[in-house]
C-alpha cells in the first residue's frame, strides 16, 4: 500500500470533491493493479524482470530499434541496455541483426518466442483484470470504464501541453 490511506478530509486538507481528494485512491488502485501486472508477468512461463518485459514491450511497438535507441526510450544507459539485451538474447527472446545499410549499426529484433511470451504475458493480464473486474458491480464497472476513459484524455492532453512547452 501507498500508506495514503485514511479519511477523505485527512486526505484531501478538508476538501471532499477536489482533483487532490482522488489521488490516494488512485495511488493505492495503482499499487494494487501493479502488484496485479507484476503477479500477472512473474507467473508466464519464462519469468523477466520488469526492464525485460519492458524492453520487449518496446521493441515490439519498434522493431528494429539499435542499442543507442532502446537505451534512450528506457531512459537507461548503454552498458545496462547491452547487458539487458544480452540477457535477452540468451534466453532466446531477442536477436541483434546487422542493419542492412549500416554495416556498424545492429537492430534489435524479438523472436517469435519473445512475441510469444508478450502475448502469454498479456493473456495472463487480462484474466488478472477480468476477476478484479467481475468481483465488481456493472455500474461501478462502467463508471471505472467512464472514469478511465477522462483520465487518458486529460493524461494525453496533458502530454501534449508538455510537449509543446505550454506547462500545466
Amino acid at each position: 500500500m501507498t500508506g495514503l490511506s485514511g479519511s477523505s478530509d485527512e486526505r484531501s486538507g478538508g476538501q471532499r470533491d477536489g482533483p487532490v481528494s482522488l489521488s490516494p485512491t488512485l495511488a493505492d488502485a495503482v499499487d494494487r493493479l501493479t502488484h496485479l501486472w507484476s503477479e500477472a508477468a512473474q507467473s508466464a512461463n519464462l519469468r523477466l524482470s520488469p526492464h525485460q518485459l519492458r524492453a520487449l514491450r518496446i521493441l515490439e511497438d519498434e522493431p528494429g530499434l539499435n542499442l543507442t535507441a532502446l537505451a534512450v526510450g528506457m531512459k537507461i544507459g548503454l552498458p545496462t541496455a547491452s547487458r539487458l539485451c544480452d540477457r535477452l538474447e540468451a534466453a532466446g527472446l531477442l536477436e541483434r541483426v546487422l542493419h542492412p545499410h549500416k554495416r556498424r549499426e545492429v537492430r534489435l529484433l524479438l523472436t517469435g518466442q519473445g512475441h510469444r511470451i508478450l502475448d502469454e504475458v498479456a493473456v495472463r493480464r487480462a484474466r488478472a483484470l477480468a476477476v478484479v473486474f467481475g468481483a465488481m458491480e456493472p455500474a461501478e464497472r462502467e463508471a471505472l470504464g467512464h472514469g478511465l476513459q477522462g483520465f487518458l484524455a486529460a493524461a494525453q492532453e496533458r502530454g501534449a501541453h508538455d510537449r509543446h512547452g505550454s506547462g500545466p
